[in-house]
């Protein structure tokens, strides 16, 4: 027993130290595998291996069986009698039963045309698929890049609590050398109260993006999970490779794959028969008996009907062809103007960066001449914490311009599927 409980916690000390930290691309690649959707591949794959065995079946001997038995008012009759010879004629009441068998040598196409058909539709719809799946990535990253910003927040907020917990240290020492008073020290704990329930806040939004994260990827992420930062690395080619650009080829290829199809439909059908029944009359009509007899042969059916609407039938391809066109076009067109706009979202976070550092030190040079002159008795305690907070800000704001850049980044990787 003692050896298992040492087992078991050893187990969850190893699945401790693996689920100690994560990468966005982990948890892109285990939201795929964990969502429901990614089983309709294996479907599509197995209604696409069912169509085309159906398919091939078309050149196995096919068996049917018919039964009739009818009776007539009137039947054909020889209109003269011969001597010596007593013609009974066909009967009036008949019967036939019926074993056929057909074998088809050519049928023009057919079933070359349904196997490829059956392709041609199954890869669109794994496209499709693709395209869905795709998506995930972007809730994914926002969530992702939702926990890295409340934690950049949450280490903002620690620090200023430190900041005020000094302050308030200083104020209190103030009170003895009779600098400050009891307001002074009130309104420093009203920040802090203040700060106290922004961290609560910070913390149960993080704990909801985490909780909602865990349900993407499928597996329970602990509360001191490290989410590692992805690198701002982007491919200069601003090339588009998105799933959707496959999804709209593999709907042209089925539309080709239709119109050459067409020409099975006029084509000629050629195929081998047996007949093999037993009925009254048999094949000698003359004979009103039953007796057995077979036909066997070579059939040919040649149908025109398809030629009525070829025509049509070709234009509505082309039609189609031209809307699975317009479509791509338009989304190459949206796509770009996505990537215009995060280029300019991109740059602009850039500039801002580069003030940030200087506005931090010129907060803390401000931070710290309002402190030396609290400590003259020339500045109020409350206007010393209105430049402490505003140092505050000032680092926030840096911290949220950083992840705010590599959401923007990652965005456009994933417009363009870098």
């Amino acid at each position: 027993m003692k050896r298992i409980i040492l087992l078991l916690s050893f187990l969850q000390f190893v699945s401790l130290c693996v689920v100690g930290q994560i990468t966005l691309e982990e948890c892109r690649q285990k939201t795929k595998e964990n969502y429901p959707l990614i089983r309709q591949y294996e479907l599509i794959e197995k209604a696409e291996m069912f169509n085309l065995e159906n398919a091939s079946r078309g050149y196995i001997p096919q068996l049917s069986m018919s039964a009739k038995a009818s009776y007539q008012s009137e039947v054909t009759k020889i209109p003269f009698d011969m001597p010596g010879v007593d013609i009974k004629g066909m009967p009036k009441g008949q019967y036939q039963v019926m074993l056929e068998l057909q074998q088809t040598i050519w049928d023009g196409g057919n079933i070359h045309a349904k196997k490829k058909l059956t392709e041609a539709s199954s890869q669109v719809d794994k496209e499709q698929v693709s395209v869905n799946l795709y998506a995930l990535n972007e809730r994914v990253d926002q969530l992702y890049f939702g926990i890295l910003l409340l934690n950049e927040q949450l280490i903002q907020n620690s620090l200023y609590t430190e900041d005020l917990q000094n302050t308030l240290n200083q104020i209190n020492a103030y009170m003895q050398n009779g600098i400050a008073n009891a307001a002074d020290v009130d309104a420093v704990k009203v920040e802090l109260l203040g700060a106290a329930q922004k961290r609560i806040e910070l913390e149960e939004s993080r704990q909801s993006y985490l909780r909602m994260l865990s349900l993407f990827v499928g597996e329970e992420l602990p509360s001191n999970v490290t989410l590692v930062k992805p690198a701002a690395i982007l491919n200069s080619s601003n090339d588009i490779t998105r799933p959707e650009l496959l999804w709209y080829e593999a709907q042209s290829a089925q539309l080709y794959t239709q119109e050459k199809n067409l020409q099975s439909g006029y084509l000629p059908k050629f195929g081998l028969f047996v007949q093999g029944a037993y009925g009254n009359p048999g094949l000698d009509m003359l004979k009103s008996e039953s007796s057995p007899y077979y036909i066997a042969g070579v059939r040919m059916s040649w149908t025109f009907g398809s030629l009525y609407t070829l025509r049509n039938d070709k234009k509505l391809i082309a039609n189609n062809l031209s809307r699975v066109s317009i479509n791509r076009d338009a989304f190459l067109f949206n796509t770009r103007l996505e990537v215009a706009q995060q280029d300019g979202a991109i740059e602009s976070i850039r500039k801002q960066m580069k003030d940030d550092d200087e506005i931090i030190r010129l907060r803390m040079n401000i931070r710290k001449a309002a402190e030396a002159k609290v400590a003259n008795g020339v500045l109020t305690v409350t206007e010393m914490v209105r430049e402490i907070t505003a140092e505050n800000n000032a680092k926030q704001t840096k911290a949220i311009h950083e992840i705010q850049l590599l959401m923007n980044i990652w965005k456009l990787k994933y417009i363009l599927n870098d």
